[in-house]
This record gives structure tokens, C-alpha cells and sequence, in this order.
């Protein structure tokens, strides 16, 4: 039987935007429970390990933490590369990404009106950990398909999200990226993807619990 799937997380992009993206490429049916106000979420949080969202239900099993979740789905439905090899590639272009978005995160929730820290991110920060990036995308099949290669996995949709939102701070910050920006354009022009995609600009859905984006 095929599994049922329910996503809890907040009415927001932020961390649970990956799995809705595997999800929603995939083909692979879930419900959602989006909490829309802080006390809301503060009548539940004591049901989930650790007091944090998102959390993944599968059947009657649930899962939290951002890589658990995009882990499992990865194991369960082939998106985790081929072998041993191609999963240790995964593993550590994902935790890449994961330190990127916390900076990302440190800027929008405490340093954004800091003066000068926008600037710092958007020129020193930001530039480095794409040129890592774009250098680890380059090495298999000089990056013009996937992550991995020529098969999606989880990566495709972790990367994509987080490049996606650093466009929405700054819409110039793959312009000296070129095969980041082909890769989001290919990503972004699937068909599995457009209705997804079109239905989160209709609705105008949030990057960030604080509105900042």
C-alpha cells in the first residue's frame, strides 16, 4: 500500500519547502497541516520530539528534523542515488547547503538590522559559499543535469529552494554563477513542477515566519 503522508509546518516556505518540492516533483500524494499563527503552534508544540517543525507522519510514524525527513523520503522513493558512493556525495553537498541556509537564517532572525550585516552576507558570505557550490556541482557531468549526475535525488530540491530564495534577496546573486543559475532555470521549467510552483507564487507564500525575505 502506498504510504500516507502528512506534513506539519508552518504556513511558511522555510524548512519544510524541500520535501513539498520532492513531493510535489514526485507525483507522490500528502496532506498538509499548516499552523498560520504562533499560538497555534504553541498549543501543539509539546507533541513533537524536540518542541520543532517540520514534521513528516508517515503512516502513523513521525518524523522530525529537516534531514531526517528529506532522508527518508530520499530511501523511499529512490531519490538517494545509486550506491554508497552516490550517497556520501548527497550527504555532503546537502550538509553544504544546510550551512549556507543557517547563515542565511542568523542574517534574517537576528542580524538583519544590524548595519552593514545584509551587505557583509550579500558580498562575502553569499559569493563563497556559491563558488563551493558551483564547484561541486561542476564535478559530475560538468553539471548540466542533476546533483548527481543524471538522476534526481533529494539534493536537486534542497539546492534549488536555497538558491531560489537567495534570488528573492537578491535577484543579480547567480549572475557569476553559471551553472547554478542554468541548473535553477532547468529545475524551476520542470513540468512535474509547474503547477506546485505556480499555485506557491498565487498564494504569495512567505520564505520566513518574520515576513523578511
Amino acid at each position: 500500500m502506498p504510504h500516507k503522508y502528512v506534513l506539519t509546518y508552518f504556513d511558511i516556505r522555510g524548512l519544510a519547502e524541500m520535501a513539498r518540492l520532492l513531493l510535489a516533483d514526485n507525483g507522490i500524494p500528502f496532506t498538509e497541516k499548516r499552523i498560520k499563527t504562533n499560538e497555534e503552534w504553541l498549543k501543539i508544540k509539546k507533541q513533537f520530539s524536540f518542541g520543532q517543525i517540520p514534521c513528516l507522519k508517515d503512516d502513523d510514524v513521525p518524523i522530525v528534523q529537516t534531514g531526517a525527513i528529506i532522508r527518508h523520503l530520499a530511501r523511499k522513493h529512490n531519490l538517494y542515488g545509486r550506491d554508497e558512493d552516490d550517497q556520501c556525495y548527497a550527504d555532503m553537498f546537502f550538509e553544504g547547503i544546510r550551512d549556507l541556509h543557517d547563515k542565511y537564517v542568523q542574517l534574517m532572525y537576528k542580524d538583519y538590522e544590524t548595519e552593514g550585516k545584509k551587505e557583509q552576507f550579500l558580498s562575502t558570505t553569499l559569493p563563497l559559499a556559491l563558488g563551493q557550490l558551483e564547484k561541486l556541482l561542476v564535478s559530475r557531468q560538468n553539471g548540466e543535469q542533476f546533483v548527481l549526475g543524471d538522476k534526481i535525488s533529494f539534493v536537486d530540491y534542497a539546492l534549488f529552494e536555497e538558491l531560489d530564495v537567495m534570488l528573492i534577496l537578491d535577484p543579480t546573486t547567480l549572475d557569476a554563477f553559471p551553472s547554478l543559475k542554468a541548473f535553477h532555470k532547468r529545475i524551476n521549467q520542470r513540468p512535474s513542477l509547474k503547477a506546485y510552483l505556480d499555485k506557491r507564487a498565487a498564494d504569495c507564500v512567505k520564505v520566513n515566519w518574520n515576513g523578511r525575505q
